[in-house]
């Protein structure tokens, strides 16, 4: 092999790797020869997600395939499996906001830093700072409903 081939063939390898990890899904849930599958996909409006639900069969070759069609005995089977993956649709999002808040406060929580800091300066130090923002006394109710 010379270096064109091999850098082609890292390149293809990288690739297939890379659509791999795109096509993967989020999650499957199996009861016997049933299962639902949760993918994540990128829309206009942000990540959400869909499911597939299959049943699962042998050829004559030995090679597994996908079957959308169920029979009348299957068909409790995959109501509950679509309530499962409807469960874990919801945690998976709930997952997703976390992280998102995460991030975010990890962002903001850097941003409050520094306007502190600014603040601090600006204040003349600690202790001005300390004064805004001490707890101001509030008026009781009696005051409130004259």
């Amino acid at each position: 092999m010379d270096d064109q081939s091999i850098t082609q063939t890292t390149e293809s390898t990288q690739i297939q790797q890379h659509d791999a990890d795109i096509n993967r899904p989020e999650d499957t849930l199996r009861d016997g020869s049933l299962k639902a599958t949760i993918w994540r996909n990128e829309g206009e409006n942000g990540e959400y997600y869909s499911t597939t639900i299959a049943r699962t069969w042998q050829d004559e070759d030995g090679n597994y395939r996908d079957s959308h069609s169920f029979s009348g005995s299957e068909l409790l089977r995959v109501s509950e499996l679509a309530r499962g993956a409807y469960a874990r649709t919801n945690e998976l999002k709930q997952e997703q906001q976390q992280e998102q808040a995460q991030g975010k406060g990890q962002q903001r929580s850097s941003a409050d830093s520094r306007q502190q800091d600014m603040d601090l300066e600006e204040d003349g130090g600690r202790e001005n700072f300390k004064k805004s923002r001490a707890p101001r006394s509030r008026r009781s109710r009696q005051n409130v409903q004259r």
